[in-house]
């Protein structure tokens, strides 16, 4: 039996779009015995050109695709959620993601699990309590918690010596929900120590957003090495999903039938798909 999935995007970038394009090619090789029974993006036409592609793709592959915009959403009420007033933010998320719940009752059926793949909303503890939701965090399990621009600050100023990346249930507590699957990456090594030397030459001031010039080359070069391996472990992931290898319950995953409370370390598979170019249309 296929593996039915649903999936969550904001498509407010062409890296969201190739995601999906690279998913749906895996689907059709036989790579990945799924099926994507609805996109959800939180966004609708006219919100961004970017998303306007996201969306004419999907509906071009023929998939499901249901839409509310968070932007049009409540706007009174999410602007003030955003300007600093957490009850009226938490007010709003649930609000919003009962909605969702609503549009998309008719398509739960089957659906084992749904990925956030580039959905920039946090789902209300609601939401994610009843559903069985996935998420693909730019970081190694108990590492920093944020955006990958975050991440791979932290990494930067701790001088880290491996970045990664996990697949995470998605939990009330922000990117900290237990890790199905995780892959790491060294970043202190040969090629980049000269960018690490250039880098401490530098102070990253809080009130930088963007990494200053003498950074921005590592900073660059981490999340390059970091990113490659995000599509190789969100497959590979799902393949284990579907192949029911990897389970998720309600008592945490388990992997060949029993618990594995600290996810499975897939970095040796994610690097071998790497080299042979398994991942990227050649499964």
């Amino acid at each position: 039996m296929t593996y039915k999935i649903g999936w969550f995007s904001t498509g407010r970038d062409l890296e969201a779009l190739n995601l999906l394009a690279e998913t749906l090619r895996s689907i059709r090789l036989g790579f990945l015995p799924v099926d994507i029974r609805f996109v959800f993006v939180s966004r609708e036409e006219g919100d961004s050109v970017e998303s306007d592609q996201f969306l004419g793709f999907c509906r071009q592959e023929g998939l499901k695709v249901i839409t509310l915009s968070a932007k049009r959403f409540e706007p009174e009420l999410r602007r003030k959620g955003r300007s600093g007033d957490p009850e009226a933010l938490n007010l709003w998320r649930r609000l919003y993601h009962q909605e969702v719940e609503r549009r998309l009752k008719p398509y739960w059926l089957g659906v084992s699990v749904s990925l956030l793949a580039g959905y920039m909303l946090i789902v209300s503890d609601e939401f994610c309590s009843r559903y069985p939701l996935i998420n693909l965090h730019p970081a190694l399990p108990g590492g920093p918690a944020g955006s990958w621009q975050q991440v791979i600050r932290c990494l930067i100023r701790e001088k880290a010596y491996e970045a990664g990346a996990q697949i995470h249930r998605v939990t009330p507590q922000l990117d900290s929900g237990p890790p199905l699957t995780y892959c790491r990456v060294p970043i202190r090594t040969p090629d980049l120590e000269p960018l690490w030397q250039r880098a401490s030459a530098s102070y990253w001031s809080e009130e930088l957003p963007e990494p200053p010039e003498p950074v921005r080359p590592l900073f660059e070069a981490i999340r390059q090495k970091e990113f490659a391996r995000e599509k190789p472990l969100i497959l590979l992931t799902l393949k284990k999903l579907a192949e029911k290898v990897l389970e998720l319950t309600d008592n945490g995953v388990r992997y060949q039938g029993r618990p594995c409370p600290g996810g499975l370390d897939i970095t040796e598979e994610v690097e071998k798909a790497l080299r042979k170019g398994v991942i990227g249309g050649s499964c």
